[in-house]
């Protein structure tokens, strides 16, 4: 402990472990550090007795549900040894419908009228024909210049149909895009569509075996590997990070909002439910990992719901058992009726817990102070706005872009 680091990484939660990871791979010195005596921070898994300790105050599950240590409930649950997820689903006009990710299947989803199955199908093969190096598939449109409106209007859509392309297709959170360069939606639809093609499944996800909470002890494991160190009981100080009675000093240090309190502030609040069930969410042809997206228009709210399940198949629960999650950005102090819409989906449940959790994001400006600090996660089942903070992050510390851009054929081909 008596050294000095390039970074010090404060917590286990995934984008701390993430950036651990991609730093120690830089070749910077990197001290790993976490106050808890379990490893996820926020995004971890729990069993059937720390769940209960958590939302009943007590470690006596009933002895129906299971034994405890087949459980792996995520605090966090994002889609991410794989399976690929069932199937995408989107909340529309009152029923859940599979959505379409190709031309083919825009023409038989019961989203839509004979007509407007048309109408999509142009638009959808506009998308995918769009090269943005090669001027020939722009038909003559500005993408960078041209907002999603815009260019949604030249196919006549209707509302309906915008509702789920934007925000079960494109994945975005609310309906500011519309009024945004149509290029990012159109390159967010783009790897939606390469992404199941890729997986070749249902949907364009994965899902760790066993549950979110592998994912930070995988790039343990990394850390590890690169000669790095995890030390517990850990607290913040000026010169560095004490733990033990040891200081060890640092030249950055990375953390969440919960050991720098005093440099975040609250910017909204997650509602949340976690639901036991003894079958999948009706109306998804039976899948046992569902992601199910609620359009905030669909529902009369200013933000969108999630709906996920997971089940015995994936290791996280019993046989015969599936976990439900609902998350929502909160807007109310009631998160039992805002999620209500959710809940009524899911069917019986065996159990069900109700939480909710503020959300932070940094005010402190890291060049001056050296602090990197991660935003709280939000109240969306896939890992969109996690990646972007990370790589946003990474930047910010080491000043370089992080390349992620993936050769998907030749990927295949070395997989062959």
């Amino acid at each position: 402990m008596d050294e000095e680091y390039d970074v010090i990484v404060l917590g286990t939660g995934l984008k701390e472990c993430i950036l651990s990871g991609l730093l120690s791979v830089d070749g910077l010195k990197v001290l790993h550090m976490d106050r808890n005596d379990y490893y996820g921070g926020e995004s971890c898994s729990l069993n059937l007795f720390q769940l209960w300790k958590r939302f009943r105050g007590n470690d006596n599950p009933p002895a129906h549900l299971g034994p405890s240590r087949d459980y792996n409930v995520d605090m966090i649950p994002k889609y991410l040894y794989f399976r690929a997820v069932d199937g995408s689903y989107v909340f529309n006009r009152g029923k859940i419908h599979k959505v379409p990710a190709t031309d083919m299947e825009a023409l038989k989803s019961p989203l839509m009228g004979l007509f407007e199955k048309r109408r999509a199908r142009k638009f959808i093969i506009y998308v995918q024909n769009y090269n943005e190096s090669d001027p020939k598939t722009h038909e003559g449109l500005d993408l960078t210049r041209l907002t999603t409106r815009e260019l949604i209007s030249k196919y006549g859509l209707d509302d309906n149909t915008v509702d789920f392309i934007g925000h079960a297709f494109a994945l975005h959170r609310d309906d500011r895009y519309l009024d945004e360069p149509a290029l990012d939606t159109v390159k967010r639809m783009k790897l939606y569509a390469e992404s199941l093609a890729r997986f070749q499944g249902g949907s364009p996800y994965i899902y760790p075996l066993y549950g979110l909470g592998e994912l930070p002890q995988a790039l343990h494991a990394l850390v590890l590997f690169t000669g790095d160190i995890y030390v517990e009981q850990a607290r913040m100080q000026v010169c560095g990070v004490t733990s033990e009675g040891e200081t060890a000093r640092c030249k950055k240090v990375v953390c969440d909002p919960s050991y720098l309190p005093n440099k975040v502030r609250k910017i909204g609040k997650v509602a949340r439910a976690i639901a036991i069930m003894s079958h999948p969410i009706p109306n998804t042809d039976e899948s046992h990992l569902v992601q199910v997206i609620l359009p905030q228009k669909q529902l009369g709210r200013k933000s969108d719901m999630f709906l996920f399940c997971c089940s015995f198949f994936h290791n996280v629960a019993p046989k015969g058992r599936f976990i439900a999650f609902v998350s929502t950005e909160a807007e109310t102090d009631n998160p039992e009726k805002e999620l209500k819409p959710g809940i009524d989906l899911l069917g019986p449940v065996d159990e069900l817990f109700y939480e909710t959790y503020d959300r932070y994001e940094p005010v402190n400006e890291p060049s001056l102070d050296n602090c990197f600090i991660s935003t709280s996660y939000d109240a969306t089942t896939h890992f969109e706005s996690t990646v972007t903070d990370v790589l946003s992050m990474y930047n910010m510390i080491t000043g370089k872009t992080l390349d992620l851009s993936v050769d998907l054929s030749a990927a295949s081909a070395a997989e062959e």
